[in-house]
């Protein structure tokens, strides 16, 4: 059974025959292996474009959680070539696992920019989204805000957030960290604390959705749901939770909105590993870029790419220039002091 023929599968259903044909895997030489935290419907249309241009198949797994911990338990037997993920967090785990081998190539250095790759050359940002504030359309006037003001009491029992350990978070918390220090983060997370209207869970699209039935004034998310709710068919209603409420960049006047990425590694044992940077390079081209940002509303990396029209839509914005890889060496303390301040265990704690 080829990898080719399990195209598309859980990477559970996986667990037995990927390490028995990881030896045909490693021989083919018109393949590259994916291991995609990112969904199929995502990369699908990318990957398409790659095999017409090159004619080099593409083999994906998909999982939601799980695929660094089986690349570091396969190791040399690994038929992985290349792991699609989302959040500085994951992408830098990778690389602390070792799971990952650096990459000199000219193409990625000339097509990303030096904040959005890896100092080691380790991982290499694809696509951008900002953690932006869902404002209330009905019952929040002003059209600006930063993040330092959400800690304001004018805001008690008016904000909704997912959990403060979500990676998303734990990066948000982190670029505080490097602004403001320690000791003042650590303050602010106490009054985003006390400002929130309940307990910190569910995703992202949960917190609009608390916006819309009126739980909350602000809610605190990722760009790309909005176009994951405006555009919703299955779920309509997902339709009107977008609509209620306007999308506020946090700190446009100053610093800018903080940024977060997907993005890529080339496995430590990529059996294709030629066929893998030539996926990283196109995947990082203008073609490529272009793509993402019709297909998946983030934002490219890439400097130059027009972005959708529906992102367009919500307007200009100042992105935080700050390193990823800062807020990567941030990250462990960041998560500390959400524990420190028992922010998920909510306002009234």
């Amino acid at each position: 059974m080829s990898f080719r023929a399990r195209r598309g599968l859980s990477c559970a259903a996986l667990s037995i025959v990927i390490s028995v044909a990881a030896g045909s895997v490693a021989s083919a030489a018109d393949e590259v292996n994916i291991y995609s935290y990112r969904q199929p419907y995502l990369i699908n249309p990318l990957l398409e474009a790659f095999t017409k241009k090159t004619g080099v198949e593409t083999n994906v797994v998909f999982a939601k959680k799980g695929l660094i911990e089986r690349m570091a338990a396969e190791g040399r037997n690994s038929p992985a070539d290349l792991l699609l993920t989302v959040d500085i967090g994951r992408l830098t785990g990778a690389v602390n696992k070792g799971v990952s081998q650096p990459v000199a190539s000219d193409a990625l250095s000339r097509n990303i920019p030096e904040q959005y790759r890896d100092p080691g050359k380790h991982w290499f940002g694809l696509t951008r989204r900002a953690r932006v504030v869902y404002a209330s359309k009905e019952r929040v006037g002003q059209d600006a805000v930063t993040y330092e003001e959400l800690a304001d009491p004018k805001w008690r029992g008016k904000i909704c957030i997912r959990s403060g350990q979500h990676v998303y978070n734990v990066a948000l918390i982190a670029s505080l960290i490097a602004h403001h220090g320690e000791q003042k983060t650590e303050e602010w997370l106490r009054g985003i604390k006390a400002n929130l209207a309940r307990k910190p869970a569910g995703n992202d699209r949960a917190q609009v959705k608390g916006v819309f039935a009126g739980e909350c004034d602000l809610a605190i998310g990722n760009t790309y749901y909005m176009a994951k709710m405006a555009l919703n068919e299955k779920k309509p209603e997902q339709k009107k939770w977008a609509a209620s409420v306007k999308m506020l960049f946090p700190n446009t006047a100053q610093r800018g909105a903080h940024i977060n990425l997907s993005g890529m590694v080339l496995a430590k044992h990529a059996p294709n590993k030629a066929n893998a940077i030539k996926l990283m390079e196109f995947l990082s081209s203008e073609e490529a870029q272009k793509i993402y940002a019709e297909v998946n509303h983030e934002y490219p990396v890439k400097d130059g790419v027009p972005w959708s029209d529906l992102v367009k839509s919500w307007g200009d914005f100042k992105p935080d220039a700050l390193s990823l890889a800062k807020i990567a060496e941030l990250r462990k303390k960041a998560s500390e002091l959400v524990d420190k301040v028992a922010f998920n265990d909510g306002p009234s704690s």
